[in-house]
């Protein structure tokens, strides 16, 4: 629940006054000068502006969050990647150094939740010395701009979690005295209040907050203006994106609606343009959600790229946003999927083992040059529990199509009840792919 303040005339409140008094030596302790011998990437501030400096350089992040794809993150124009943990972290700075992309290492650590791991002093010694040797290792290679001391871990008010601050103090210290040269931040779920609270309270040494960010992007400029009173550093947004399947219309059975590919370049592009705050002093940057192939709820929800290297019109839209150059040739778009002459707003049932048809409606009614892959897939979220992220691609349904040819599709209802979804995916001749699909139940009589 986030804390809101309401201002009234009231008379001086010394909690307020106290409050002030911290912001502004937290502030006084922000506008110290580069230090005298610079260290490899730090945040300098200079008329209220804040800034990365690299090997001596001023560093926006044009950036990615996502699994690979380096490469192809350099060519659109981009220069940092976001990973979230230190597996392969070695064979990832080596491959970054050589496409030119720096890299946000993920240190990973329990929720603030699992007070049982963190009252557990030999548990957390362990994660210490071996965050310790991961960051002794790897604290010199050129690729590494910076560490992000977990993800999405909640800040709790509460004495009970004293172990917790603890335990991340403990490791915070370890990274800055192994390491002075690299800051250390960490993600926060959207703009939530109480965590930034508790982050200036009971974590001062945090070098910055970075933000994971969504359907909230449109309300960010003004959430960052109505607390500046309380904190007005350096920021990175480390995932933003099109809404979430947790933010979108659903079916009457809960299975969030997707949009099509080309739909989903659209609004990154309107989101970037009309939300992002790249002209507030303290933004430092922006990772794109996700650069590479992502299972989350779909494989293609957030997925910019698939398995096999071909690009979507959203990474298209990247390269636009990050060089002002569109590629020559655009992927191919669709207008949306029809099955049995229905949208996905029309909670469409079937009955098991009956034949349906799927049609596909392309913005350019030339299809010639494009290839049409069909799937019938089970619903991911459906099969798990509803918040246990699935990483693999349920099992595709081969034996249900009947018959596709280009645009059109004839499949068999599985006989077994329960929800799923018809894919289609275009892939062109330039290595561009498009996307859409359709949600389905299957009710037995």
């Amino acid at each position: 629940m986030l804390l809101h303040l309401h201002t009234r005339h009231t008379p001086a409140n010394p909690v307020l006054i106290a409050l002030a008094l911290f912001c502004c030596a937290m502030a006084a302790c922000r506008d110290e000068p580069p230090p005298a011998n610079p260290r490899k990437v730090y945040i300098g501030q200079s008329e209220g502006r804040y800034t990365i400096f690299r090997d001596g350089r001023p560093f926006i992040i044009k950036g990615a969050a996502g699994s690979g794809q380096l490469q192809e993150l350099k060519d659109a124009g981009g220069n940092t990647m976001r990973i979230w943990d230190t597996v392969q972290l070695g064979a990832m700075l080596d491959e970054a150094q050589a496409a030119g992309i720096a890299v946000i290492a993920g240190l990973s650590i329990p929720v603030s939740e699992s007070l049982d791991f963190y009252r557990d002093t030999t548990a957390v010694s362990a994660l210490c010395l071996a965050y310790e040797q991961v960051v002794e290792r790897y604290k010199n290679h050129p690729a590494l701009l910076m560490w992000c001391l977990g993800n999405e871990v909640d800040f709790p008010y509460r004495p009970r979690f004293r172990p917790f601050y603890k335990a991340y103090n403990r490791l915070l210290d370890m990274i800055h005295d192994r390491d002075p040269d690299h800051p250390v931040t960490t993600t926060l779920i959207n703009f939530n209040r109480r965590n930034i609270y508790n982050l200036r309270w009971k974590v001062p040494q945090l070098d910055l907050i970075s933000l994971n960010i969504f359907g909230e992007l449109q309300n960010l400029r003004s959430d960052l203006r109505k607390f500046s009173w309380f904190w007005n550093g350096p920021f990175l947004i480390t995932e933003w994106g099109i809404n979430g399947p947790w933010e979108t219309e659903t079916t009457a059975w809960g299975a969030p609606v997707e949009s099509t590919s080309n739909k989903k370049a659209e609004q990154y592009l309107q989101r970037y343009t009309d939300y992002m705050p790249v002209n507030d002093p303290r933004f430092l940057g922006a990772c794109v959600f996700y650069w590479g192939q992502k299972q989350e709820v779909t494989h293609t929800w957030f997925s910019l790229f698939t398995p096999n290297r071909k690009a979507s019109a959203s990474a298209q839209a990247m390269q636009y946003i990050w060089t002002g150059q569109r590629p020559a040739h655009q992927a191919p778009a669709f207008q949306y999927m029809l099955l049995e002459g229905k949208g996905p707003g029309d909670n469409i049932l079937l009955s098991p083992g009956t034949i349906h048809t799927a049609k596909l409606l392309l913005e350019s009614p030339d299809s010639d040059s494009l290839r049409f892959e069909w799937e019938v897939l089970p619903e991911d979220w459906f099969i798990r529990f509803r918040y246990d992220v699935n990483p693999q691609k349920p099992p595709v349904q081969d034996s249900l199509l009947l018959s596709h040819e280009g645009t059109m599709a004839r499949f068999r209802a599985p006989s077994r009840e329960g929800p799923y979804r018809i894919f289609v995916t275009a892939y062109d001749a330039y290595g561009n792919f498009a996307s859409t699909n359709t949600p389905f139940y299957v009710i037995a009589p």
